[in-house]
C-alpha cells in the first residue's frame, strides 16, 4: 500500500467528493475565553471551565499583553489578524463590559495589533439595542450558538431560545453588515439522526458565512453529566458521530457554506481523560469525517470495477491522500477487506481537483 507519482494509465472510474465551497479568508485568531461570562443559565452540555482550563470567568482580561504573548510582536499584515472572544455570551455581558472590551480592542486595531475583532454570543441577544453597542466597531463577525433548530432539541438541551430566535438573528446580523456564523451539534437530548440533518437543511436555508459542527460531549461538572451518571443520557458513539457529520458536511457543501471546524479544538483539557466522562471526543474529529467521507465516495467507485483479486490504484491531490488513507491506513484495510483486493497503491496527483478520486485496476 505504497505512495508514488501519478501513473501514466489514466484511472478507470472517478468518483467525487462534494465540492469544497468556495474558501473564506481564514485570519489569525487571538482567542481570549471568557467562560460563561454573560450567560443567563447554564445549558445541559457545557462547563466552558473544564473546557477551557480557566477558572472563571473575568470579562476584563488584559489585551496588549495577552496579544503581546500570543504574537510576540506586531503583525506586518494585521488586517489579517482577529481578536476573538469564546466561551461566554458576548452580548449578554453588562453594557459597560461590552464598551469596555470593544474600545480595548478598537486600541489595538489602532496600534495595529489586529484588524478585526469577532465573538459569540446567543441567538436572543440580537436585537436593534445591543445591535447599536457594536455598530461602527471593530467587530465584523458575529458567531451564533444556535446549536438545534429543533423546539424540543433545545428544550431539553436548556438552551433557554428558540430557532425563530436564531432566523431572526442571522437575518438581523446580515441586514447589519457583518458576517455571520453558526455553530451547531450533533448528539443532543432528545436528538436523532433526522432532527440533526433537518436543523443542518434549516441553517443552510439561513446562508451563514460558515458553519462550525461540535458533537455533544459528556463535560465533568455539566448538568448532563449527571444524567449521564443516573443513566439517562447516552452519547453518541465515535463512529455514529463521525457518521453524522459527515452528512452534516455534505448538505452544507451543497449549499457552499463552508464548514471551519468539526470537533472541539483539541486541549490538555479534553485530552487528558479527566475532564470528558463520555462521548465522541478526538483531536482529529475533522480528519475522521473527513476520511468517512472519501471512504464512502470510494466504496461508489469499486462497486463499478471487477476489483476482487486484483491491485487498486487510487489517485489523489496531495492534500486528500491522509484522508484516503485514514488514521492508522483505516480505510485502505476496510477497503481490502470489504472488496478482496491484493492490496492497494496511493498516487499523488498535485494538479487533479481536490474533490475528486480515480480509480484504476493493475
Amino acid at each position: 500500500m505504497s505512495t508514488r507519482a501519478a501513473a501514466s494509465s489514466p484511472p478507470a472510474v472517478w468518483v467525487d467528493l462534494p465540492k469544497n465551497p468556495a474558501p473564506i479568508r481564514r485570519p489569525t485568531i487571538v482567542p481570549v475565553f471568557l467562560p460563561h461570562a454573560g450567560c443567563p443559565h447554564r445549558c445541559v452540555f457545557c462547563n466552558q471551565i473544564a473546557i477551557t482550563g480557566q477558572a472563571d470567568g473575568d470579562p476584563a482580561p488584559d489585551l496588549p499583553a495577552l496579544m503581546a504573548r500570543f504574537l510576540k510582536e506586531k503583525p506586518r499584515s494585521p488586517q489579517h489578524v482577529e481578536l476573538a472572544f469564546y466561551g461566554g455570551n458576548f452580548l449578554g455581558l453588562p453594557p459597560h463590559r461590552i464598551q469596555s472590551l470593544i474600545a480595548a480592542a478598537r486600541e489595538l486595531v489602532r496600534e495595529k495589533w489586529i484588524g478585526s475583532v469577532r465573538f459569540s454570543t446567543r441567538p436572543d441577544t440580537i436585537d436593534a439595542q445591543r445591535l447599536g453597542w457594536i455598530a461602527g466597531s471593530p467587530v465584523g463577525t458575529v458567531e451564533l450558538g444556535g446549536q438545534s433548530m429543533d423546539e424540543a432539541v433545545l428544550a431539553a438541551s436548556g438552551r433557554g431560545h428558540t430557532a425563530r430566535d436564531t432566523a431572526l438573528a442571522v437575518h438581523r446580523l446580515k441586514r447589519a453588515g457583518f458576517r455571520v456564523g453558526i455553530q451547531t451539534m450533533i448528539g443532543l437530548p432528545g436528538q436523532d439522526n433526522r432532527s440533526a440533518l433537518i436543523s443542518a437543511g434549516q441553517f443552510a436555508t439561513l446562508e451563514p458565512d460558515f458553519v462550525r459542527i461540535y458533537p455533544c460531549l459528556v463535560i465533568t461538572g455539566s448538568p448532563l453529566a449527571a444524567d449521564y451518571r443516573r443513566g439517562g443520557f447516552r452519547p453518541l458513539s465515535l463512529d455514529a458521530a463521525v457518521a453524522t457529520c459527515a452528512r452534516l458536511w455534505r448538505v452544507f457543501a451543497r449549499r457552499n457554506i463552508p464548514v471551519i471546524r468539526m470537533g472541539l479544538q483539541a486541549s490538555a483539557e479534553l485530552s487528558d481523560g479527566a475532564h470528558v466522562l463520555a462521548g465522541p471526543y478526538h483531536p482529529a474529529f475533522g480528519h475522521l469525517v473527513f476520511s468517512a467521507l472519501c471512504r464512502e465516495a470510494l466504496v461508489r467507485g469499486l462497486r463499478r470495477l471487477p476489483a476482487a483479486g486484483r491491485t487498486v490504484r487510487i489517485t489523489a491531490h496531495p492534500r486528500r491522500l491522509s484522508q484516503v488513507r485514514g488514521l492508522g491506513n483505516a480505510n485502505l484495510a476496510a477497503l481490502t477487506d470489504r472488496f478482496a483486493l491484493a492490496g492497494i497503491r496511493i498516487s499523488s496527483d498535485p494538479d487533479g481537483p481536490l474533490h475528486r478520486l480515480g480509480i484504476a485496476l493493475e
